[in-house]
């Protein structure tokens, strides 16, 4: 779709067309124009790949404060209580919206109410789900109520390549003394034509999602290269708690698989892990045995391959039934079968690899960061719900509190107190840039920051490996500056800088705690250590 039919500069821009982006647009749409850009196809991203559900609480015996003990304890002292307190007493209402805007979750046999799951680190049965594939049901239901909305705008293949800064407009009388001032808006790219062209807004909102391409092995779709969370630091926002990557612990493993993710929701349902001679190792590592927080699981796992040498552990699934598994697990059921596990009656093959950043732009309650104009929402944003380590299925639920909050705390001021529009925002300089006839460099490049993350900054760290991907990436640094001044942007280039940015800034948050808490383990400080109980700001 060509950016000519934007004839009017919008007063909402949103980046991003995940759970968050699609559930901002829907909510903003009451009283703004919207205009949402997706990178690639407008259903394409991590939400669509979620199998497990949404947490909230559901059931008679459940409580608010029986879900937000279990985040504090998942979080590893890090917590930010208030946004705890926002998600645990928001998302039921939250969860009935979506309901309203199409959702439809699983029903229990009877048909009498929603059937739950529970999982890892949840002492209670609170996860809506759609058998095991939410994401897509609840992305395909969000993509047709926001089609329906005359006023939202969606650009599919579109994707932005830096904030238009107010610091940076030379014309402008009144940039301040110091920083790059407010945001009004963002250069955008047509992925289709390569052309940049200025898009003015009254407000931005990052829902990019998340960064899980930094590493060789990851369970994120091909989209998921940081980009909001690049462009927001080279804009001045204020970055937290990168360090805290979290490896799900069970994505098949087989040559053939591509990112393909095995549901936590099995292992509520009985499933076991195993390594290669049968033993359930878990018991060993936590008393939840295989239903510890994920955080522990990955590590054992991680433990256990290192001792034995082992290239995977198994997920035995045969305490469910086969006809129970089939209704529940479609989808698992189905890709195991194309890969030739007929589980249950068979173990599934699983490694762990990276899945959900729980640190991201710094946000407040009301998703603002610490730039003005710029809000931030999802897994791009930090808004402290997950601390150290993000509860099972939470990251639905906080994309669609926050995009409420975001809409909540902007009405107001953008209907009666908008921030002034630059009058004119120059056009994208191409200065001597160049064509690019090769692209060979730039997929190396990916290849050797995804190796050298997945190795000296994975599951376990130490300083040692993380000084030493310090210093190669500063060196990779020179390179990829060097060819973005030189040639004409493209998406490749684009991502392959904001996958850099996102690498070096998680090797950065990763040595400045010196300890191990929640999802960063480091072995040069193995245990957590009170004065570190607080967030790594960039």
């Amino acid at each position: 779709m060509t950016h000519m039919a934007i004839t009017t500069k919008p007063k909402v821009l949103i980046l991003g067309s995940g759970i968050a982006g699609l559930s901002a647009a829907i909510h903003f749409s009451e009283f703004s124009d919207v205009i949402l850009l997706a990178k690639s196809s407008l259903s394409e991203g991590n939400t669509r790949y979620a199998q497990g559900g949404i947490a909230s609480v559901w059931a008679k015996d459940d409580s608010p404060a029986e879900h937000k003990e279990d985040t504090l304890k998942a979080g590893a002292g890090l917590c930010r209580e208030a946004a705890v307190d926002v998600c645990v007493n928001e998302g039921p209402a939250r969860i009935r919206e979506l309901i309203e805007w199409g959702v439809k979750f699983s029903w229990t046999p009877d048909h009498l109410d929603y059937d739950l799951h529970r999982e890892g680190g949840h002492l209670k049965r609170r996860i809506l789900h759609s058998n095991d594939s939410t994401g897509l049901e609840i992305e395909d239901a969000l993509i047709r109520k926001v089609k329906s909305i005359p006023n939202i705008s969606t650009y599919d293949h579109h994707m932005a390549v830096d904030l238009i800064m107010e610091g940076k407009l030379s014309n402008e009388t009144h940039v301040p003394r110091r920083g790059l001032g407010a945001c009004l808006g963002a250069y955008i790219l047509d992925c289709k034509t390569n052309e940049i062209f200025a898009l003015a807004s009254d407000l931005t909102i990052i829902a990019s999602g998340g960064v899980g391409k930094v590493y060789l092995y990851t369970s994120n779709p091909d989209v998921a290269t940081g980009d909001g969370v690049a462009m927001a630091y080279r804009a001045g926002a204020r970055v937290a708690n990168l360090e805290f990557m979290q490896f799900h612990p069970t994505c098949l493993y087989h040559p053939d698989a591509k990112n393909f993710l095995i549901t936590e929701a099995l292992r509520g349902e009985g499933a076991v892990l195993r390594n290669l001679r049968g033993e359930e190792f878990m018991k060993k590592h936590h008393e939840l045995g295989s239903l510890a927080p994920r955080y522990v699981v990955s590590q054992a796992i991680d433990m256990e391959l290192k001792r034995t040498g082992d290239a995977h552990v198994w997920l035995d699934v045969s305490n469910i039934a086969v006809d129970e598994f089939k209704t529940k697990f479609p989808q698992v059921h189905s890709m195991c079968l194309k890969f030739g596990i007929n589980a249950p009656k068979d173990m599934i093959p699983v490694v762990p690899a990276a899945h959900y950043m729980c640190g991201g732009i710094s946000v407040d309650e009301n998703a603002k960061t610490s730039v003005t104009g710029l809000l931030a929402i999802g897994e791009a944003a930090c808004t402290g719900l997950h601390g150290a380590n993000r509860l099972a299925s939470n990251s639905l639920l906080e994309g669609v509190v926050f995009a409420k909050r975001a809409a909540d705390y902007a009405r107001e001021r953008l209907v009666k107190a908008p921030m002034p529009k630059a009058k004119n925002l120059p056009t994208w300089d191409l200065g001597r840039a160049v064509d690019m006839e090769e692209q060979i460099d730039i997929a190396a490049t990916w290849r050797e920051i995804r190796t050298l993350m997945w190795n000296y900054v994975g599951i376990v760290r130490s300083d040692r490996r993380l000084r030493r991907a310090r210093e190669r990436l500063a060196l990779i640094r020179h390179e990829v500056n060097a060819d973005y001044w030189k040639f004409k942007v493209s998406r490749d280039l684009i991502e392959l800088r904001n996958l850099l940015s996102v690498a070096e800034l998680i090797v950065e948050c990763a040595l400045r705690r010196k300890e191990s808490r929640g999802l960063h383990f480091n072995v040069d400080y193995p245990t957590p250590i009170d004065s570190e109980a607080h967030d790594t700001l960039i």
